[in-house]
């Protein structure tokens, strides 16, 4: 990863890389529900309502834990909170592995979702507190990078454990990060604005919710918060179903898995690009463009009728939709003071998740009710087009500026 070399600071490159472990792991999980669900589908006879309501479970617990653990990182530091979602996802993961049916499933998915939906606002504000002005927007964008990474391990583990060992090994596997928290523990340390804000008088929970939506920053908090919605809604929408709709277009479930992880690598390249972009061009630039590039992607997607033209679609979907989600975050922390930064992040956060708990349920409903799939597209197409417009309009460029204390 030679961008990582741009990094001045052995520290900071420590620091990311570190972060960014926990971030794969992280995507690891979440990969593996869309490939498990698939697998599922079959060995239990689950409806298609039924695959939207295990995919939505987790979201719903990202939703929880995305918002608590914002509150959390402000009152106890970011690092401690970081680790204690690591080890909630992991643990939880391992013991999905041993339910016996759908609901002792749904429940251990949210709680894997508590942790899950923590996690990333509380990584990526303390990765955008540590590093310096200049290099801020491009090391988190690195940081998401590690999810394509994440991706593809799951796309890897679907491959070739699920066939061969079943669902539950694939969790299993998803119970080894609650080792990792053991090496995190000692090896990062919590931002040096965290630390410096400790030394003033914090506040509370209450006055910190007032001044996210106070009018110094309720403009701002309108756009986060629709911007989240939007590209939650669509991502978990979209790529909870690939493997499925890869199916429905009559492909094999193994071949279904082979193409996915085939568009699952584009997303390397759509970070990369995005974390070059950022610092050349601007916070606005990489989101609204790669937003409407998403949008036409995933129209196209929906129409394709080829191995080819799907592949190609895929392809693209992947690349705009994962470098728009880098932008995202290096953005988020950027339009909050350090005193309410995790909480105003965790709140757009978790409010996205909604969309996250939405999206896959509805999607499961309408090809229930035999909607098209060319049509459940265009509804995700649409609604990206509102997130790139929200930022376009409400949004202020934030490159180049200092964080406020």
């Amino acid at each position: 990863m030679s961008n990582l070399a741009l990094l001045k600071e052995p520290k900071q490159r420590k620091l990311l890389f570190s972060a960014g472990l926990s971030w794969m792991f992280d995507a690891m999980d979440v990969g593996m529900i869309s490939f498990v669900v698939a697998a599922l589908a079959s060995e239990w006879a689950l409806s298609s309502q039924q695959v939207g309501i295990l995919t939505s479970t987790t979201s719903i617990g990202m939703a929880f834990g995305a918002a608590m653990a914002g509150f959390l990182a402000d009152k106890y530091g970011r690092k401690s909170i970081l680790l204690w979602t690591l080890l909630i996802f992991s643990i939880a993961s391992g013991l999905s592995a041993l339910a016996t049916g759908f609901i002792m499933l749904c429940i251990f998915r949210f709680i894997a979702g508590l942790g899950l939906g923590g996690e990333l606002p509380v990584a990526s504000t303390l990765v955008s507190e540590s590093m310096p002005v200049k290099e801020r927007g491009r090391a988190v964008v690195l940081l998401e990078s590690f999810w394509a990474a994440g991706w593809i391990l799951a796309a890897l583990i679907a491959y070739f454990v699920i066939p061969n060992y079943g669902w539950q090994a694939a969790f299993l596997i998803g119970a080894l990060p609650a080792f990792y928290a053991l090496y995190l523990r000692r090896a990062i340390d919590d931002s040096p604005r965290y630390l410096e804000q400790k030394k003033v008088v914090r506040l509370g929970l209450g006055k910190r919710i007032a001044s996210v939506w106070s009018p110094e920053f309720r403009r701002t908090s309108i756009m986060l918060w629709v911007l989240w919605f939007t590209v939650v809604f669509s991502y978990y929408g979209m790529f909870l179903w690939l493997p499925t709709v890869m199916v429905d277009k009559g492909f094999s479930l193994v071949q279904s898995f082979q193409y996915v992880l085939i568009m699952t690598l584009a997303q390397l390249p759509g970070y990369f690009t995005a974390a070059y972009f950022i610092e050349k061009l601007g916070r606005k630039f990489v989101l609204v463009t790669y937003l409407v590039l998403t949008a036409i992607s995933a129209a196209w997607f929906g129409i394709a009728d080829s191995v080819g033209s799907l592949l190609a679609a895929g392809i693209c979907l992947s690349f705009f939709n994962l470098g728009a989600w880098g932008g995202l975050y290096a953005y988020s922390p950027e339009l909050y003071p350090t005193r309410v930064r995790s909480t105003g992040v965790g709140l757009a956060t978790s409010f996205g998740r909604i969309g996250g708990v939405i999206a896959p349920f509805l999607v499961g409903v309408m090809k229930g009710n035999g909607v098209r799939i060319e049509v459940i597209f265009l509804l995700f197409f649409v609604t990206i087009l509102i997130g790139a417009f929200s930022v376009l309009l409400l949004g202020k460029e934030t490159k180049g500026v200092e964080l406020a204390d």
